[in-house]
């Protein structure tokens, strides 16, 4: 655990914010860890992957995880670079009311029964949202605790989420091809040279990925790319050199990718977040 750099960005009886990073250092399973409460983890940046037992879950940022009460785990770091979430834990029988009941384990704790869920672009947005207007002190808590809780709702609603389907062999099919594309953002990847890299057809790979994310594989990168341009906005002043070292073939192509993923251009998603 002393790898980690935790930042609370907001405590409250009602929710707590966690901005949590890891260098990345250890690439072999880590010790066991084990959560001293039911956490939601958002990662943003980078990517890891959580073991618990046999199963294995590859944390990017357009998922959720669900971090147990009580529950044993490993994470590992197959690729260089280190990775951050923001971490919410929220009072318990708010959670219990905010989560749909077949999500939760049975028992008197609240505890998940999915390792994750994929989050829409909505959600990725709020994600950054809460966690750059806090950092830079744009929201009170009265606000934060809104924006957490909206968060929350976001990410278990039954009509925003995709649970993962299919067989366990396809899901891990999906997890590597998910560790190829985290590699390197900015790569202008062919569908041949992806489905090279993880040892299948290019048909079969496309059928899979989109089975399991219940996304076509192109759109899935293209969400990477974006969910890490709303991490970097606050560091660009030039968002053409930031639309050209995520990979996207212009700043106007990145501008409408972004505006139709979020609903706002990247200049006032900056503004509200960072600026208000």
């Amino acid at each position: 655990m002393s790898e980690f750099n935790i930042h609370t960005l907001l405590q409250t009886p009602t929710v707590t914010v966690r901005d949590v990073y890891c260098p990345g250092l250890c690439r072999h399973m880590s010790e066991e860890e084990r959560a001293d409460d039911t956490q939601l983890v958002f990662p943003y940046r980078g990517v890891y992957v959580r073991h618990v037992g046999d199963n294995l879950t590859v944390a990017e940022a357009s998922q959720v995880l669900f971090f147990n009460a009580g529950e044993i785990y490993r994470i590992s770091h197959p690729i260089e670079g280190g990775d951050a979430s923001l971490a919410l834990t929220v009072e318990e029988s708010m959670l219990r009311e905010l989560a749909p009941k077949e999500l939760l384990q049975d028992g008197q704790a609240v505890r998940f029964k999915p390792p994750r869920l994929r989050i829409d672009p909505r959600a990725q947005a709020l994600v950054m949202l809460l966690r750059h207007s806090l950092r830079e002190n744009v929201a009170e808590g009265l606000e934060g605790e809104s924006l957490a809780l909206t968060l929350v709702q976001r990410a278990l609603g039954p009509r925003t989420t995709h649970a993962a389907g299919s067989s366990v062999g396809q899901q891990r099919l999906v997890e590597r091809t998910k560790l190829v594309l985290a590699s390197n953002l900015s790569r202008r990847w062919a569908l041949a040279e992806i489905a090279g890299e993880v040892g299948v057809s290019p048909v079969y790979l496309t059928q899979v990925f989109q089975r399991v994310e219940g996304l076509p594989l192109y759109r899935y990168q293209l969400r990477l790319r974006l969910a890490r341009a709303l991490d970097l906005l606050g560091e660009y002043e030039d968002l053409s050199a930031l639309s050209q070292d995520l990979g996207f073939s212009s700043h106007s192509h990145f501008s409408a990718a972004f505006q139709q993923t979020y609903g706002r251009s990247p200049t006032e998603f900056r503004q509200s977040a960072l600026h208000r």
